[in-house]
């Protein structure tokens, strides 16, 4: 079987996310208490306490959510899960499969990440910069209304998280998007709304952070994956050291692709695959997008034994 695993960016952490793996799947806990070390505080007492203000902190959530896809995909091979053909993550989940395939380490990605998320924070002033979803509307006319947008404003709008047919997310400087959201609804848009988020990712303004990212990134070992991990940038599974460095870099400020990247599991024979993370939002987007394919959320401990033993079968 041809077996994708999938790893989930920001979004999906929870207070009290995979407490029900403690007790009986040693590896979730193990994992954390690793991350933990690397980083100098309580992963794990945080996931399971909180507060939710904390967790939504982007240097806190992204080696919170990087430590769970983790964690579950060592307990997926110790329990005797499929094993992976490929891997792919959404944004911030890129890391996650490379630590996973053994790229990088535990500890050296929790520390970068941390602050790659403290960098992406930095890069544009509080209230500067916005992002907005579009539900509706054809990639290539929201396309045009960002091109209209920059090219009579000059500011910077982009779109940014080619998430599934007809949801996309925009990003860039708040006025540009303020002006786009009434154009994007007359051009057709079912819906065009800002998101409350804390800064405008994976458009030209992160640049400033992907500088600063190349420093750290620069300064750990990377290793090739031993299972190809597909990345953001080029939507081919890559297991060049050095394009994966590179790829990493740039995908601070460019586009996530992931309608493109779960389309092209098909040319790779992929009809199968698990989203390693605490909630379901890779696998809600990946059943509109390849609809012939079995995709299974692992986030509970009974859908994650219930996948090891379907999938297996």
């Amino acid at each position: 079987m041809t077996f994708a695993a999938l790893f989930p960016g920001q979004g999906s952490q929870t207070v009290g996310m995979l407490s029900d793996f403690e007790a009986e799947v040693p590896e979730i806990k193990e994992t954390f208490s690793e991350a933990s070390d690397a980083l100098g505080y309580d992963l794990w007492a945080l996931a399971q306490n909180g507060p939710v203000e904390q967790l939504s902190l982007t240097e806190i959530t992204q080696p919170l959510m990087l430590t769970s896809g983790v964690a579950l995909y060592r307990a997926w091979s110790q329990a005797d899960g499929q094993a992976a053909s490929y891997m792919a993550g959404h944004s911030l989940g890129e890391y996650t499969a490379l630590t996973a395939a053994g790229s990088l380490t535990l500890a050296d990605a929790v520390r970068v990440v941390r602050a790659r998320g403290r960098f992406m924070q930095e890069a544009v002033p509080q209230g500067t910069g916005a992002m907005a979803a579009v539900i509706g509307l054809d990639d290539d006319k929201i396309e045009a209304v960002c091109a209209q947008v920059s090219n009579d404003s000059g500011l910077t709008i982009e779109a940014v998280n080619y998430n599934a047919p007809g949801q996309l997310v925009i990003a860039g400087h708040a006025e540009a998007i303020e002006v786009s959201l009434p154009m994007l609804k007359e051009a057709g848009a079912k819906r065009a709304l800002s998101l409350p988020v804390s800064a405008p990712f994976h458009c030209a303004l992160m640049k400033p952070a992907a500088d600063r990212l190349k420093m750290e990134l620069d300064a750990i070992d990377i290793q090739a994956p031993t299972v190809p991990v597909i990345q953001n940038v080029s939507i081919r599974p890559e297991t060049n050291v050095t394009v994966i460095r590179t790829q990493l870099i740039r995908q601070t400020f460019s586009p996530v692709r992931w309608n493109q990247t779960v389309r092209s599991f098909r040319g790779l024979g992929v009809r199968t695959a698990a989203e390693f993370g605490p909630g379901a939002v890779l696998c809600g987007l990946a059943r509109r997008i390849q609809t012939d394919a079995l995709h299974f959320p692992l986030g509970t401990r009974e859908m994650f034994f219930t996948a090891v033993k379907e999938i297996n079968e």
